[in-house]
């Protein structure tokens, strides 16, 4: 058996790791770089392997840090089966085209620019056609059904309680006269998030990946997030202001719009407009709709109580797809809340409103989720006084708060406190990714003093054999 840590090694994107057993080699993600924009542009041309040697593909979620360079595999020769839950799959097939529509969008922007000067043109990564082409070769399993993927390898999928549909990989592996079980924890949640179930406690794993994104950092109590979101909601509207939310489509953009619904309806919050600007973010919505089986006993309680069946629905909420309908945000007066994407701040519609209302005191951008380095997002956090959007700076007089709280990873404790219940003799190796080097290396020591497990934080592109 051997595993290949192919890209989320020391870093927090592009999520990619190769297995191979059995004669199988079995690719756990395959998720888009996130960062530099000439290293991002080179990584994600150039896959670590070769397409066609990759046997089949099991994926835990559908964000785009774990599921979107999916159509270059397939584009580049990958002609396997590709493993997933519904949610999963389903929010694939939105996101999915999504990206590729921002790669032709970009490209075409870049080719403008290249004609005028007599470069070469590029093509896009890839295209809404190659998207939707890669959708063909998925296969939906439910959770906790045990389904053999290859010789001697039996797949079952748990609750994670990240986004609709995150599971962990759980791969049972008969070889060399043994049995094993390997996890891949995916992207794990929070206990007692909103909307979701808690992430599932496995048993008698030996070999377990785990994530890290927040393994050096602490997010407060579960309880906080909805009085910190009161606070920044009531405080910017208070002085006038519009509050600028940078989301993430899938996962982060329901967790606020549900949260801002409980807040209304509680009579905690004013009854102000509430954009959601992002077609994606809309259809994702609705997918979110689609499965209610996913949601906790929590929110089946919320919606009983208020004869609902649509979590991300209530007074004033209003999704926006059209252009023009995005644009007439911008000259609204007056507070309001205004959700959109993208989550770090890169591409998408939230520039254009960081652009109009960045430079006003009164506003406030409220920072969500975690952000890249070298992100404009993560500029935000840093609260650089100027800033550059759409390559011209602007002076950033807008408040920044960044409200953990709303995070959907576990954080150093909460792994740590999963990381306890899962440990057991037989647990022989723990290998930690997708998280910073500092992050990764932290959770790996304290991890360490809990259980005697031979314990690594993989360097990029290192290869293990067990």
């Amino acid at each position: 058996m051997e595993l290949a840590f192919l890209g989320a090694a020391q870093t927090v994107t592009g999520s990619m790791h190769v297995l191979t057993v059995n004669g199988t080699r079995i690719l756990i993600e395959c998720g888009l770089y996130q960062g530099r924009r000439k290293e991002s542009f080179q990584r994600n041309r150039n896959l670590p392997f070769d397409a066609t040697q990759i046997d089949l593909l099991v994926l835990s979620h559908a964000h785009i840090d774990h599921s979107g360079n999916i159509p270059s595999l397939v584009k580049s020769g990958f002609r396997g089966n590709m493993f997933a839950t519904p949610g999963t799959r389903d929010l694939c097939a939105i996101m999915l085209r999504d990206s590729g529509h921002i790669h032709e969008s970009d490209a075409a922007y870049l080719n403008k620019k290249r004609r005028q000067s007599g470069l070469p043109l590029i093509e896009p990564l890839y295209t809404q056609e190659d998207a939707a082409r890669s959708m063909d070769q998925f296969i939906s399993i439910n959770y906790d059904r045990p389904f053999p993927i290859s010789p001697g390898v039996t797949l079952t999928f748990h609750d994670a309680g990240h986004i609709l549909g995150s599971a962990m990989v759980c791969l049972d592996i008969d070889g060399d006269g043994r049995r094993q079980r390997l996890l891949f924890t995916g992207d794990l949640g929070r206990v007692g998030a909103p909307l979701l179930r808690d992430p599932y406690i496995p048993r008698d794993v030996n070999i377990l990946i785990i994530e890290s994104t927040y393994g050096d950092r602490l997010h407060g109590p579960m309880g906080e997030n909805m009085s910190q979101l009161r606070d920044v909601v009531n405080q910017t509207c208070g002085q006038g202001g519009k509050l600028i939310i940078p989301a993430f489509s899938v996962g982060r953009t329901q967790n606020v719009v549900y949260t801002l619904h409980q807040l209304f309806k509680n009579n905690e919050i004013p009854d102000l407009p509430v954009y959601v600007d992002s077609p994606l973010s809309v259809n994702a919505t609705e997918v979110f709709l689609l499965h209610p089986e996913c949601y906790d006993e929590e929110t089946r309680q919320f919606l009983a109580e208020t004869s609902s069946q649509n979590p991300f629905s209530f007074n004033g909420v209003r999704y926006i797809r059209e252009v023009e309908q995005s644009k007439a945000i911008n000259s609204l007066r007056g507070p309001a809340i205004i959700i959109s994407a993208s989550g770090m701040c890169e591409t998408g519609r939230i520039l254009h409103h960081l652009k109009n209302n960045i430079e006003d005191k009164r506003n406030t951008v409220a920072i969500v989720g975690w952000q890249a380095p070298h992100t404009l997002g993560r500029r935000l956090v840093e609260k650089q006084k100027r800033v550059k959007i759409f390559g011209e700076e602007y002076v950033r007089r807008a408040g920044v708060e960044v409200l953990n709280g709303l995070s959907a990873h576990a954080d150093r404790d909460e792994l740590l406190d999963w990381f306890k219940q899962v440990r057991n003799p037989g647990l022989e190796r723990v290998f930690v990714v997708h998280g910073e080097k500092e992050a990764s290396e932290s959770l790996a020591q304290a991890m360490g003093g809990l259980h005697p497990a031979n314990i690594l934080v993989p360097e990029p592109g290192q290869h293990v054999r067990m």
